[in-house]
Formats: C-alpha cells, structure tokens, sequence
C-alpha cells in the first residue's frame, strides 16, 4: 500500500477530531476523503504530512513512518492545503523558484514534472501570485506542489472557491497525474469531482463511516450528500418595485476593462445569481454595488441610493457576506451579534430582543457565549448571514457564501435565503455551485467582464439548449478569450 493508516486518534483539548480512523491507499489510487465541515479532513492530510502528530496509531506513506521518518516522507510527497500556500506578494515564477529551493531542487531540474501544467500559465511568470485568478492560482499551486517530483500528493479542498470549468480543468490535470503513477488523495465538497475518484472515505465527526466507490457511498449516505431540493414559492407582488437598477457600467483598470458595459436590474425581493468564471469580473461589480468601489462610467442605484456619489450611504442600508466570513473569531456569538447590530444603529432595546429571536431560530441557545472561532463552517456560515441581515436591509450581498460546505448544510443555508426573500429582502448572491445556481429566481452569467445571459434557470436551459446550469455556465464560460 502506499499509504496506511492504522488507529488513528487525535484530540484538542475536549474536542477529538479523529476517533480510531484506519484506512489503506493504494499505489497510483486517486482517493477521495469527504465529509461535513469538521469532519476531521484536514487534521489527517496534517498527519499524513508529518504537519502534525497524532496522539494514537501509526500512519505509512510510500512505506516510511511519519514520526519517525519525517524527511524522507516530505521529500516524496506534494501539498496543497486548503487555503493556497502561495505568497501573495510574489510573482508565479518567484513563487515556483521559492518551493523548488525549499525542496532542495531547482526549477529546471523539475521542470518536466510541471511543464504540462506550468506552460499554461508561464506567460504570466512576472505577475504576481495575488493578482491571479482562481484557476491561475490553482495550476501554479499545483505546481509549486509538484517541482520535486513528489510520489504521493495531498490535496485538501484544493477547487473550493473556484468556477465550474476551472475545476474540471483541474481534475483533467489530476487524471494525467494518475497516469505518471502518482498517488493522490483529496478532499471535496463537489459531488462531481468526488464521482472522479476511484475510491472515497466518508469522514463524519472524526470517525471513518464507510470506504466504497462514490457511487456506494453516495447512495449510502444519500440523506447527507443528496438531500432533497428545496423550491422557492412564487415571487410577491411587492417585487414591482427595482432595489438594483445599473446602466452601462462599466470599470477600467488602465486599458483594461474588468467591467465591461452592463445593465441590468433586480426586484424587491426577489433572489439574484451573479455568476461568472474567474476573472470575468464579477467581484468588480459587487464591489461597486456595495459601495466599496467606484465606476468608471455608467450610473446605477442601490437602495434607492446613487452608486457615484452615495456609496457611503448604500453601505449603511445593504447586508453584506464575503467569501471570508465578516464575523470575528475571537468573540462569542452573542458579542458578534451585538457589535453588527450595533454598527448599524439598531437601538439596545430591539438589539436584545432580536438576538433572543435569531439564537431560537438558530438553535444557538446554548451556544451563545462559545467563541466564534469553535463553531463549524456550516455554524459560521449562518450566523454569518443572520447577523448580514440582523437590520432588515432592503437588499443583502453574499459572495460564494457556502463554499467548500457539505451539500446538506448548504441546503439549510438556501432555506435561510428562502426566508429572507419572503420577507422583502432581495437576495444578490454570486456561487460556483450550479445547483444552487437552480435556486435562483433569475441569473446572469458573466464573460470577460460583459453580461453573456440573463434569465431564469428554466429559461437559459431552454435558450441554450442544456440539461441543467452547469452545462448552460459550462457552454458560456468556455467562450472566454481573457485570461486571468
């Protein structure tokens, strides 16, 4: 076996992460490790690194021990955590040199084990790690992973964040990999890559709930990775009224358009995917949209409120939910709720009553004075979006709000969304998942900084001919012709 895991336990302090996990991988094997958010995923790839130390069992990669034989365990194999390890600040060729020289190689040495990923993005060498893309940032962390011709390779959520099509590119990548006769694990929360693997290990509170094919396990656990789907009942009447109203706007950076002349408009109420591939400039135009950014032409209100010269103001009356979640870790629940409602004027007598409401509806009772910082994702993320709209805005911004969450909590997540577009609050949300793409009311589909479609999902599917969203983003996005 190339790696063998045997007993595995690990605990922080009251919390066990990892409970007699035992699990075999063999040589060449594309394996997949899914699971709910703090699962145990991530402490695992640790081990399996020689990151970290468990407190029970043993671990063999390539046949060496990970306690006792750590150097030779790195110099064979390949990581990329979840968050890219990139630095920001230098450049893709900087960044390659950097983890060729850590490895104790050079770039040319290693260079045929890249080539066939590097070459993509090699005329981007002088560009820094920070102003790539999604997908340019994954194939040079691929790489970078890589330049010591590693025999094993670890890859923990390594598409989350990133569009339908450079993921699938991403696997392809993957797929050559197998056949050089790498072993590859990774973890996913998209069904579809996790159908790429050979075999899966579902993780579930620390314990190892079934190895099989994705089929097997898929159907197994169908109530946490299939749940059924939720429907949005039928728009108000009040959706009359325009809460986002943009003409011809359009955002240059020198000679270069991030956005590139759109218009468009959506109601009171109604739920708004903003979708595109990375790099098409959709991250731009929410930027504009909550007041954090200026056009550089074209006109548009949000909230009643002008996007040139009424920024400030928009800011005050939208709720807004970034990729990175806008609580703070080091405070409790109850003093993250308190400190919003707070910033956005809310009065002590509504502030405690509403949170009162908002931890019943949460079923966070008992969880009020926990920190933050020891809330699963799929916690963080509702909280997150409760305290966005704690002020009753009159439109709510989410940026990939469910990113890299297991299917069954991103479905508790859209019945958060649902409620709030019941009661009036226009929902403009951007997401790489297609399904949820489904769950809109209406959609946009971004490309090279231009809106390529708009329409409802049954609409687009029948303009364009598609089976489902997916193939509909798929189909516009690969017409791309800017990179990065």
């Amino acid at each position: 076996m190339s790696i063998e895991v045997s007993h595995v336990s690990k605990s922080y302090g009251r919390v066990t992460a990892l409970d007699d996990v035992s699990l075999s991988v063999k040589p060449g094997e594309l394996f997949g490790l899914i699971g709910p958010d703090g699962a145990g995923k991530t402490t695992l790839f640790r081990i399996l690194c020689t990151l970290l130390l468990a407190d029970q069992g043993s671990v063999l990669v390539n046949g060496f021990d990970v306690v006792r034989q750590m150097k030779e365990i790195r110099r064979r194999v390949g990581y990329m955590p979840g968050k890219f390890s990139l630095y920001q600040d230098l450049t893709v060729a900087e960044n390659l040199h950097f983890f060729a020289t850590l490895f104790g190689t050079t770039v040319e040495a290693g260079y045929d084990s890249v080539k066939a990923i590097y070459s993509q993005i090699e005329r981007f060498k002088d560009r820094k790690a920070g102003a790539l893309s999604g997908g340019m940032k994954q194939k040079l962390a691929l790489s970078c992973a890589l330049i010591h011709s590693p025999s094993v390779l670890f890859l923990d959520e390594p598409t989350t964040g990133v569009d339908p099509v450079s993921r699938k590119e991403f696997w392809d990548m993957l797929s050559m990999l197998k056949e050089r006769g790498i072993t590859i694990v990774a973890a996913t929360p998209y069904l579809d890559e996790v159908r790429r693997c050979e075999r899966v290990a579902f993780l579930d509170q620390g314990r190892v709930r079934g190895i099989d094919t994705p089929d097997i396990i898929l159907d197994r656990f169908a109530d946490i990775f299939n749940p059924p789907g939720i429907k949005h009942g039928d728009m108000k009447e009040q959706v009359d009224e325009n809460v986002i109203e943009v003409e011809h706007l359009v955002k240059a950076f020198g000679s270069f358009h991030a956005v590139d002349d759109i218009s468009f408009s959506v109601k009171r109420g109604e739920i708004f995917g903003f979708l595109g591939a990375n790099g098409a400039g959709k991250t731009t135009a929410m930027h504009i949209l909550t007041g954090l950014n200026q056009p550089t032409s074209g006109s548009g209100r949000v909230a009643g409120f002008d996007i040139c010269t009424e920024h400030e103001q928009i800011k005050k009356h939208i709720g807004y939910m970034s990729q990175k979640f806008s609580l703070y870790e080091d405070l409790t629940v109850a003093e993250n709720i308190r400190l919003f409602a707070g910033i956005y004027g809310m009065r002590d007598d509504d502030i405690k009553k509403k949170t009162a409401e908002l931890l019943h509806r949460l079923r966070f009772e008992d969880h009020q004075n926990d920190l933050v910082s020891s809330l699963p994702l799929g916690w963080k993320q509702k909280l997150a979006f409760s305290v966005s709209i704690f002020h009753e805005p009159g439109v709510v911004f989410l940026d990939e709000p469910t990113g890299g969450v297991d299917p069954a909590t991103r479905r508790q997540f859209w019945e958060l969304i649902y409620e709030a577009a019941g009661r009036g609050i226009t929902v403009f949300v951007t997401t790489h998942y297609m399904d949820e793409a489904e769950y809109c009311d209406r959609i946009s589909i971004m490309v090279d900084g231009k809106i390529s479609a708009m329409g409802s999902p049954e609409s687009l599917k029948r303009q364009f001919n598609q089976p489902d969203m997916d193939h509909v983003f798929t189909y516009l996005a690969r017409k791309a012709e800017r990179d990065g």
